[in-house]
């Protein structure tokens, strides 16, 4: 069915606050067990289901503007594929495309929505996929209600870590520990902010919420089965504790990963889910809900310098570079990256910032490192910046431009770290811009 949805304004002109409407939908995107896996850097082909995988929609709406989220519990989505939705979603309903941003919670065990080079990406599962967000975005538009919108932010310093540990030797073993005298100390921050914004419609009751927190999920990637992670059992959490569409949208969680480096010891996806519920829960209970606010979304794209890799870095052998896996993977990409980094020159990418009155979720297509997230956080002041990392595509890992003078594994050049030292700040320039209010 279609719905007519009128076409939004200029989304450049000074906002006006308007009486708020919403909306919350959840759609099964569970592939069957025999898919092929992504996010271990090897051929993993699923044989069981062990949770569901969701797509989650949420649609924010005044009388002059409408933006939208949609969270996917997958590794990544990739800019053809937000493309698509897009132009299905506007075609099918009226909806600027545009206005739609579109997040993976960067899940290790869920199935191949990329490609890693001589592994195929699952064609069918992303039809199937994007077919289902579709209908899901329609029942979203349906049921738009009057609704309040509230804003919770705390911080929690038990879930993530960061994992780069800076050795005796000047470099950074990524996943390193201290069980050895090399080791010296952590190369970096985490980002412990975690911000819920929830909804409730006219009656008081929790329509859904947003959850934004920076941390790697990567229990059961090399494994078998299909999971949600650790976002699933949060989603589940919350749930049961009467929010019924809890999305998580993960921030700057390039270097940031749920096992501590300091003790050697790692949370379970059980664990994990939990702390996060917890901290939402108590986030939703100091929710102050207005009734009226203003809305907006802004994008920009931005051409991404490659890198310039000497022959050191492309055999693998420069100081500080750290192949996981199978380091042989990595020597048969290298023609296929060489030769696209001669073919396109540079990597488009595309930042948008949805405002939400003071409040600005700026969504990364990367694995951005937290350095870089928390500086957008800072010089968007008196803006309260989020940052919604795995959004709208993927150009790979985005260090900051000191992490390339140490190494580890987030800096060596192979299918997942091709940009050059300063890629990070110019998207991060990018978001600031965005982020600014307009006259």
């Amino acid at each position: 069915m279609r719905i007519l949805y009128r076409q939004l304004g200029d989304t450049s002109t000074h906002l006006t606050t308007m009486p708020f409407k919403a909306a919350f939908t959840e759609i099964d995107i569970t592939p069957p067990a025999g898919v092929r896996k992504i996010g271990w850097l090897r051929l993993v082909v699923s044989d069981s289901v062990r949770d569901p995988l969701y797509a989650r929609i949420a649609v924010f709406e005044t009388s002059g503007n409408a933006i939208a989220f949609i969270q996917l519990d997958t590794l990544s989505i990739r800019w053809t594929q937000v493309a698509d939705i897009r132009h299905r979603i506007a075609d099918a309903y009226g909806f600027e495309g545009r206005n739609i941003m579109v997040s993976a919670t960067h899940n290790h065990a869920g199935p191949a929505v990329c490609g890693w080079p001589g592994f195929e990406r699952e064609e069918k599962y992303i039809e199937e996929m994007v077919s289902r967000i579709v209908t899901g975005f329609g029942q979203a538009l349906e049921g738009l209600q009057s609704a309040e919108i509230g804003f919770g932010t705390g911080f929690e310093f038990t879930l993530a870590h960061n994992r780069r540990v800076i050795m005796r030797d000047g470099t950074v073993r990524t996943h390193g520990s201290f069980k050895s005298n090399d080791s010296l100390c952590l190369e970096g921050p985490i980002d412990p902010e975690a911000t819920v914004i929830a909804v409730r419609n006219s009656s008081g009751d929790l329509l859904g919420a947003l959850v934004n927190y920076a941390c790697h999920p990567i229990h059961y990637g090399p494994d078998g089965c299909l999971s949600a992670g650790w976002p699933g059992v949060f989603a589940s959490e919350m749930k049961a504790r009467g929010c019924p569409v809890p999305m998580f949208i993960n921030g700057a969680a390039g270097n940031l990963h749920h096992s501590d480096p300091v003790t050697s010891t790692d949370k379970t996806m059980e664990e994990a889910g939990r702390i996060l519920a917890d901290k939402a829960s108590e986030l939703l209970k100091q929710c102050e809900f207005r009734k009226s606010i203003e809305l907006e979304s802004r994008t920009e794209t931005v051409q991404l310098p490659f890198r310039e890799a000497t022959d050191d870095e492309i055999k693998g052998t420069v100081r500080g570079a750290q192949r996981f896996v199978d380091p042989a993977l990595y020597d048969a990409a290298m023609p296929g990256i060489l030769e696209r980094i001669q073919r396109m020159g540079t990597q488009p990418a595309e930042v948008q910032v949805h405002l939400i009155d003071e409040f600005a979720i700026a969504g990364i297509p990367a694995e951005y490192f937290c350095e870089l997230g928390l500086h957008i956080k800072e010089q968007a002041h008196p803006r309260h910046a989020l940052i919604a990392g795995f959004t709208n595509g993927m150009v790979g890992y985005v260090p900051h431009r000191q992490a390339f003078l140490r190494g580890g594994y987030e800096t060596t050049f192979g299918p997942g770290s091709r940009l050059a030292p300063g890629a990070g700040e110019i998207l991060a320039d990018c978001a600031l811009r965005l982020c600014r209010t307009t006259d």
